[in-house]
């Protein structure tokens, strides 16, 4: 019993938890649960696995508050080979007690770029003077390179595993958190104005994983994401006006659009784009109901394609729609309406089939004699009709009507050639 007891006396813990994506709103909230239920549980360490191509200035901020501020010592480890730690990923990097990489990494590139369109050269001075006092104050507080840390904000240089480490940005390169661990062992750190000897050698690992909740908004941060379920939701509540009372496209539509329009409040959102989009699906419907011969499915077309350029007004890919997700929704979309269309005009080509109409080119059998000067009585298509002729017609002949004329049928006899 005694020997149990000091098992848990005498362990350490580490927390390792993996991030990998844009750092938004769900990343903060993630990071910062997972530190605060390590100080909650006395950890001795927080180990946060990064692959992050950057993200959002406000998100990024509040990661780095809750690191510069933590209890328990946090290290950002770069990981795994082909990971980056771009844009906001290298404030977070270097905030950390301990920053590491793994070899085939890198780290850098993170000049500030508006989140809304291009900004005016003050206003760049502006941002980008903020965001290297940012940094240097961070580099400064860990002691790490503050002359790289600027040249990273000012000119996006980046650096690969080894050269970081070689340039005092990080502290070490290691293969896996099991070789991290080992060499972080002994290490001494500073956490709120205590020094703090690492013991991690022999440490039990307990690995966290994002909840559901986090994993759905993580997704539904992705603009891709919240393109398609803006377009999906879009063509639901399309298909319910066009065909009322099929209920479920209206049902997914809705659902989608909800979805769509929550992830929008982690992005960039121009609604201009938004409404282009939006005007596009009225013209896709005033096509369904109107005879524009195309002209409203080209318009929607083309509305639908500026809106979705427009959709997110930044300069960072990484908050953009993917071209090729833009160029699948309107390259489906367009041949959708190019069948409409084709449909439509099909129809308009086609010869009737209901109404008398319809009997034209039908053949019968004359049931009374025709001529004339007397209108007769020809069975066709099982049902008798009045009949009349510009020929005499004997009752038996075969006949064919070629015109109609209120609920009267104009009918010439049957050739034999025209039978074979």
């Amino acid at each position: 019993m005694m020997s149990f007891l000091l098992y848990f006396v005498i362990s350490v813990q580490v927390t390792v938890a993996d991030y990998q994506g844009i750092i938004s709103p769900v990343a903060a909230e993630y990071m910062t649960r997972v530190i605060k239920e390590s100080e909650a549980r006395g950890d001795h360490l927080v180990v946060f696995t990064l692959d992050t191509p950057g993200g959002l200035d406000q998100s990024m901020r509040i990661i780095v508050k809750k690191i510069l501020n933590s209890s328990v010592p946090i290290c950002v480890f770069v990981y795994p080979s082909g990971a980056r730690a771009a844009s906001a990923g290298v404030f977070i990097t270097m905030a950390a007690h301990i920053a590491a990489m793994a070899p085939g990494t890198n780290i850098g590139a993170a000049h500030p770029v508006s989140i809304q369109g291009k900004m005016d050269s003050t206003m760049v001075e502006k941002v980008t003077n903020d965001a290297v006092a940012y940094i240097k104050s961070i580099a400064r507080k860990r002691g790490r390179n503050e002359k790289w840390a600027e040249e990273a904000v000012r000119k996006s240089v980046s650096l690969t595993a080894e050269e970081a480490l070689k340039e005092n940005v990080i502290d070490l390169v290691a293969t896996g958190i099991d070789d991290l661990l080992k060499k972080i062992d002994g290490r001494e750190v500073e956490v709120q104005g205590r020094k703090i000897t690492l013991e991690t050698a022999n440490a039990d690992i307990f690995y966290v994983h994002m909840g559901f909740r986090e994993r759905l908004l993580a997704i539904l941060s992705n603009p891709n994401v919240s393109y398609i379920l803006m377009i999906l939701g879009f063509y639901g509540l399309f298909f319910e006006l066009s065909h009322p009372g099929s209920i479920l496209p209206g049902v997914i539509g809705a659902i989608s659009l909800i979805l769509a329009f929550y992830s929008f409040q982690a992005l960039p959102v121009n609604y201009a784009g938004v409404f282009l989009i939006l005007l596009a699906m009225i013209f896709f419907l005033a096509e369904v109901k109107v005879q524009s011969h195309g002209l409203l499915a080209v318009g929607g077309v083309i509305s639908l394609i500026l809106g979705s350029l427009m959709l997110f007004n930044t300069s960072a890919s990484f908050l953009r729609v993917n071209y090729t997700t833009i160029g699948v929704v309107v390259g489906l979309t367009l041949l959708f309406f190019l069948f409409v269309i084709a449909k439509g005009i099909q129809a308009l080509r086609k010869r009737t089939v209901t109404g008398i109409e319809g009997m034209v080119g039908l053949k019968g059998v004359a049931k009374t004699s025709i001529s004339p000067e007397k209108p007769g009585t020809v069975l066709v298509h099982g049902e008798l009709w009045t009949a009349k002729s510009d020929e005499e017609i004997k009752r038996g002949d075969e006949v064919i009507v070629y015109k109609t004329e209120n609920f009267t049928v104009f009918v010439k006899k049957l050739k034999r050639e025209e039978d074979q």
